[in-house]
């Protein structure tokens, strides 16, 4: 039975859908991106592997897998949030870790790809996103996986220095490459490069 008085870390179910597109928001939000969220509480469901639930049977295999952190069950009206007046809700939802496998060629080995890590602001300080961040190292030394891998923005100086206190380091050499939307759709077709597109 897991100790009340602590922050839970479990696989979200389809129950949890609600909170994660939240926070997806919510980083969105704080990125200054909120007009590109396109995530829908239907299309999470749809794409996302869950946990069984007691009133959910969730068949979908998906294609990313989310930790839910959860503050302790036993938080009281008297476990005050720092910096407020406000006491936690038992078992909140406090932040979570969205991630997929990926594989590399070179060590034949799976690994775990961190998509989103967040923390809500009211919990940040507690140590919450590095339990998330153990949480996914032990999922990958669980699946006998080579590395965990993420990336972040730029200006985000306050992530990056907690990143490589925890022995995260910066790939340098890699630049991160995206296509998407019309390009995406042009590149499929086979039609890059060609002039109009």
């Amino acid at each position: 039975m897991p100790n009340q008085s602590l922050p839970s870390i479990q696989l979200a179910t389809v129950e949890d859908i609600p909170e994660i597109l939240a926070m997806i928001r919510e980083l969105a939000a704080h990125e200054k991106a909120e007009d590109k969220v396109l995530a829908t509480e239907a299309s999470l469901k749809r794409t996302l592997t869950f946990a069984p639930s007691a009133s959910a049977s969730h068949t979908n295999a998906g294609y990313a897998r989310t930790l839910i952190l959860r503050v302790p069950a036993s938080a009281s009206a008297t476990d005050v949030v720092p910096g407020t007046a406000a006491a936690d809700v038992p078992a909140a939802v406090a932040g979570m870790a969205m991630y997929f496998n990926n594989y590399s060629t070179w060590r034949a080995k799976p690994g775990v790809y961190l998509e989103d890590l967040f923390v809500r602001p009211r919990y940040r300080q507690r140590g919450y996103g590095k339990l998330l961040l153990q949480a996914l190292a032990r999922e990958t030394l669980r699946i006998d996986g080579g590395r965990l891998e993420w990336c972040c923005l730029r200006w985000n100086e306050a992530s990056l220095r907690f990143y490589e206190s925890i022995g995260a380091r910066q790939m340098g050499d890699w630049v991160s490459l995206r296509v998407d939307g019309g390009e995406l759709e042009a590149l499929a077709r086979g039609r890059v490069g060609e002039k109009g597109v």
